[in-house]
């Protein structure tokens, strides 16, 4: 079936272009278009891979102060004694599921960032989560995410590569969950699917290009713009296509979803699929009650998952190319509740890995001692991270990217 003008701006417009998801036929001369676009490998590009821990993690059972004894006092049954935990320096231990992050740490490739936050915290998971993706404390109304601007800033979706070339993409959205707002982009079509194993390029409707509506007021540039959108999604769908049948894993990975989805990122990476972003979750961190019950194998998942993929990497001699960064919307409560969980708290860790980090520990334990409401108060602006990995890592403009310039954190040697 062919679509028509009227109707392609109707899917292209908008908060997501929902074109492809739709299972419409691009018309003729796009399908052309894009079929005949060559897509050169970018072997020599450094990518950023991004884990949403969702529902707010406990930080303090992930990255424990195990010499405080405040820690202790505050969670009778939740505590990990001492002699259990993995032990990363005089003060300060990960949970003893995580044996995978601490490989990671003891071989150089990890860096823990403490007690991350933004002032006047908000214990809201849709709140807290928006101000996250777009890194703003207002973040009501906001079109983009902080990851879209850096889509924007490195390309819109026709960067040359030589003449008559197109870029696949600029970040891909691997998950089952809808494309977040930290990497909706307000000119370059942002990919998401479920899985390369299952994709076909002939079944649109795993495919969902989101972006933000475009900006030209006319008729003309609208269409031009959905276009452009069409063009690149298409683009991306037959590399994808292409990776799904051509490459393998180089490390064992366990048979969990989260593995899975960072087996195929490192597959696309591997096979040169072009994405400077690679965006995906892992959920079910709102232990409100019998926390102990998940948390531990949540974070097993985390760590043994990501632990694999850079396994892989490194066998394909890229670990370098690639740094990882997981981050949760809020930490947890100091205290534990009447039902051995914990309840929406404030700041909390985030890791960092990749060859090119500078291993080490930054935020150093939190002060129990000094609370803001009961919980952790923040000593690193999750800015100051954004920041680290938008100059330092790729090389972009911060203040394009997140408004103003935030100190960086030192999580990376280059």
């Amino acid at each position: 079936m062919g679509t028509t003008r009227r109707e392609f701006l109707r899917y292209g417009a908008g908060g997501g272009a929902a074109l492809l998801a739709s299972g419409w036929t691009l018309p003729g001369f796009l399908s052309r278009t894009a079929m005949a676009a060559g897509v050169a490998p970018d072997v020599d590009g450094r990518v950023l891979v991004v884990i949403q821990m969702s529902g707010g993690n406990d930080g303090l059972n992930t990255v424990i102060p195990y010499r405080d004894d405040a820690y202790h006092r505050a969670r009778p049954t939740l505590r990990i004694t001492p002699d259990r935990i993995l032990k990363l320096d005089d003060a300060l231990g990960l949970h003893p599921d995580m044996t995978g992050l601490k490989r990671l740490y003891d071989d150089g490739l990890l860096h823990v960032v403490t007690n991350v936050g933004y002032p006047n915290p908000d214990r809201s998971h849709f709140r807290s989560m928006d101000i996250w993706h777009t890194a703003r404390m207002q973040p009501e109304g906001a079109e983009d995410g902080w990851l879209g601007r850096v889509v924007d800033a490195a390309g819109d979706g026709t960067r040359g590569r030589g003449e008559g070339k197109e870029e696949a993409c600029c970040a891909l959205h691997l998950d089952d969950e809808a494309l977040p707002l930290a990497l909706k982009a307000r000119g370059v079509a942002v990919p998401s699917v479920r899985s390369i194993e299952a994709f076909r390029l002939s079944d649109a409707a795993k495919v969902q290009a989101a972006v933000s509506a475009p900006r030209g007021t006319g008729s003309r540039d609208d269409l031009l713009f959905v276009q452009r959108v069409a063009v690149s999604s298409c683009s991306s769908a037959k590399r994808l296509e292409h990776v799904a049948a051509s490459d393998a894993p180089r490390a064992k990975y366990p048979d969990l979803p989260l593995a899975s989805r960072l087996r195929q990122i490192a597959q696309l990476i591997g096979a040169g699929f072009g994405a400077r972003v690679y965006y995906t979750s892992i959920g079910g961190f709102d232990t409100h009650a019998k926390q102990a019950l998940a948390h531990g194998p949540l974070l097993r998942e985390l760590a043994d998952s990501v632990a694999a993929m850079f396994e892989d990497l490194k066998s394909r001699g890229l670990a370098d190319r690639v740094v990882l960064m997981t981050f949760s919307e809020f930490g947890r409560r100091v205290k534990e509740n009447g039902s051995q969980g914990t309840d929406h708290g404030a700041a909390a860790p985030m890791f960092i890995a990749g060859g090119a980090c500078a291993a080490g520990i930054s935020g150093g334990a939190p002060d129990l001692a000094d609370l803001i409401d009961g919980d952790v108060k923040h000593r690193v602006d999750f800015r100051q991270v954004y920041g680290a990995m938008v100059e330092k890592w790729l090389g972009l403009d911060q203040r394009a990217i997140l408004g103003e310039r935030y100190e960086p954190i030192s999580a990376l040697r280059t």
